[in-house]
Parts: structure tokens; sequence; C-alpha cells
């Protein structure tokens, strides 16, 4: 069941996918390895994973008002879900600019998926329902941030049957599941289930990633550190430590870090590109090389490839053919509104004003922050503007 407007999912630093039910776990201590307490400072703000899934006193006014009617005695799962669906009510909005605690996420009536999900179980929660969370199998969404290269998965969650007997007319036989996706883009999709420590640990690797586009790297660090001993099987923030490590000078810290993630995953794409990286800079020419040979038998053209040719093209003066090549970056991509940008000035620069309004139309729809959807609406009614004249 759709939830809320398009959204995305939660975000992993540099290309992580979440490897979700490993048939290997490894201990605390084996994460507690990877760790360099001594090499950053302190955070600049506490990290308190307790408060992910806390409800505020605003949330639980909102429940005392929604869930006394004898409408939402009924079942207060479907209630639920017509309040995340009113715009009246919660009117809820995707953002991605930061990932937000369930507070959070409900003062903004705004979030990431991930966000939107921690708050929605939260409510559930408290409303005496079960709750359960899993990983969606859908196609990556990349995006970028300065000079990082972020992959975004999909999560939703499932109510289960309510067992108080005050939700006397609550009698589906079946589990409900609520989704931040528009229903086709999920429909047929197969997924994993996900335990909560995981949950809280993409919580934690977020933040991480974010405080990693804002240079914070010591932040950066405390966040990453917190995620992986919370789960230590979230490859993940494994790869986010590592990254923080290659950012701070701390090779040998980062190769071992990444091989740590490889022999969990050989093929996994994040980690290999970040160790050429560490290899490179390590002026391990050879070993850099046949890595990097590897992953591009995996990985034959990285995210944004065709994109940034097609910049270069803009930069020459060629538009036809960046055209072409931002649209066979979106075959790859369709929802990535950067990309949409840069195709709608590509069509508006060879006067195909009708295709560039569509792409810049394609870009708002699927912009991931309130700043971005703006900018490109106003951009569209300018061009709008100009057709006019």
């Amino acid at each position: 069941m759709n939830a809320s407007p398009t959204s995305r999912a939660w975000v992993a630093l540099l290309l992580c996918a979440l490897l979700a039910g490993c048939a290997h776990r490894p201990p605390r201590e084996a994460a507690e390895q990877l760790l360099r307490d001594g090499r950053f400072a302190a955070a600049s703000e506490p990290i308190d994973k307790a408060s992910v899934f806390a409800l505020s006193d605003a949330m639980q006014r909102f429940l005392a008002s929604e869930f006394s009617t004898p409408a939402a005695l009924r079942d207060p799962r479907r209630a639920l879900v017509e309040a995340l669906n009113d715009p009246r009510r919660l009117a809820l909005s995707y953002d991605a600019g930061r990932t937000r605690t369930a507070a959070q996420a409900f003062d903004a009536r705004a979030g990431n998926c991930l966000s939107l999900v921690v708050m929605t179980a939260a409510l559930a929660r408290q409303l005496g329902l079960p709750v359960s969370f899993r990983s969606v199998r859908v196609e990556e969404l990349y995006t970028r941030s300065g000079d990082l290269t972020v992959a975004s998965g999909h999560i939703n969650l499932v109510l289960g049957q309510p067992s108080a007997r005050k939700w006397h007319g609550a009698n589906e036989a079946t589990d409900l599941t609520i989704d931040f996706l528009p229903p086709e883009e999920v429909r047929g999709q197969s997924s994993d289930p996900l335990r909560e420590e995981t949950i809280v640990a993409m919580y934690l690797n977020n933040r991480a990633a974010e405080a990693l586009a804002d240079g914070r790297l010591s932040d950066a660090y405390w966040w990453a550190r917190e995620a992986l001993l919370q789960d230590a099987a979230f490859d993940a923030a494994a790869n986010t430590l590592a990254v923080v490590y290659l950012r701070s000078g701390l090779l040998p810290e980062a190769e071992t870090a990444l091989r740590r993630v490889l022999a969990q995953d050989p093929d996994h794409t994040s980690a290999l590109s970040n160790l050429v990286v560490s290899l490179q800079r390590a002026g391990r020419a050879t070993e850099a090389a046949a890595t990097a040979e590897r992953l591009a038998r995996i990985q034959p053209y990285p995210p944004f490839h065709f994109f940034e040719l097609g910049r270069q093209a803009m930069a020459a003066g060629d538009y036809g053919r960046a055209r072409d090549l931002f649209a066979r970056e979106l075959r790859r991509q369709p929802f990535q509104h950067e990309v949409h940008f840069w195709a709608a000035l590509a069509h508006w620069r060879l006067g195909h004003n009708e295709r560039a309004a569509e792409h810049l139309r394609l870009a708002m729809e699927n912009s991931l922050t309130r700043g971005a959807h703006d900018l490109y609406a106003a951009k569209l009614d300018r061009l709008r503007a100009l057709r006019l004249q």
C-alpha cells in the first residue's frame, strides 16, 4: 500500500548495498578490531541510538486524537494508513536532506524513506501493532553529495494483525504492508526480512554519510563506529568507516575495513572501488590495476559515467551528443533528477522546448529535497513563461 508521495530509501555511502540475511554474522569483537578511537576528536553531538524510535509528546497527542473515534477502532492499521495519506492530517513529504529520528520526522512532516518508516513503526507500536521490516529488491538509485557517490536501496514495513481487544473490528487475516514508493515501482519485487538492529544501524550509517558530505570527519567516524557496533554484519558501515579512514590518511586501516567487506561479498562494487583508491594512494599500482580490472568486469560503467561524458559534450557545445549521453544514463537511472536537469539543458540548447520542459518536470518530481524541488519548479515556470512570449 502506498502511504506517501514518491520517495527514496535509506542512504548508504559510496555505492554500499545492504547484505540482508548473511549466513555468517561476524561477532562484535570483529567490528571492534576495525576501530581507531584515538585518532579522532570527540563527536560534536551525542549519538543516542535509543532516540531513533522514541515517541515525542506531539506523537502521543496525535495518537490520542486520531485513534479515539469509533472509526479508528475498527482497524488501527487502516486508520494509520489513512492518516499518513491525508494531507489535512500528517501531510508527509519526502526530503532526503537529512536522516531524522521518528520524532524529528513527525515534527517536520518530512523525511527520507528510512525516516518515514521509522516514524510509522514508532506510531504503530504505540498502538500495539506487531511491526516488521523488509528490504525490497529494487534497482538502486545513485545520487551524489559533493564528491561522494551515494546509493539508495529501499525498505518498507509490515503491520501484523492487531491483538488488543479494543480493536474488535480488525479481523483481516493478512498483514498490511506500508510502502513509501508508488505501487508500480515495487509491484512484484521480492524482499528480505530486516532486523530492527539493522534498521538502527542504517540510521547511524546515514548520519555518518551526511557528516562526511559536510566534511566533519570526526563526527562521521563516531556515527559509523556506532553503526558497526550496532550490527557487526552491516557492511555498509564498514565501508563508510573505510572512507573515513581514507579521508583521514589512515590507509592501512581503510584497507583492513574494505577487505573485511570483501571477505563477506567478493563482488561488493563499493568496497572494490574504494580499495582501488586506497591501493593507488599507497603506491601499490600493480595491485590497484588488478583490482580496477576486477571491478570493471563486475561494473563496466560506474554510476554517472554517461552523465559525465554528457557534461563534457555540453562544455564542448556538442548538445546533440550530450542529449544522447544523458538519455543513456537515464536508461540506467530513470529517477535521477540531476541527469533530467542536464537533459533539459541539452534539449533547450537544441531548441526542443517541449522536451526540455518534460525533463524539468521529471527533475522536479524526482528531486530529493524541498530546495531542489523548488529550484526545478522555478526553472520550469521560467521556461514556460519564455514559451508564451
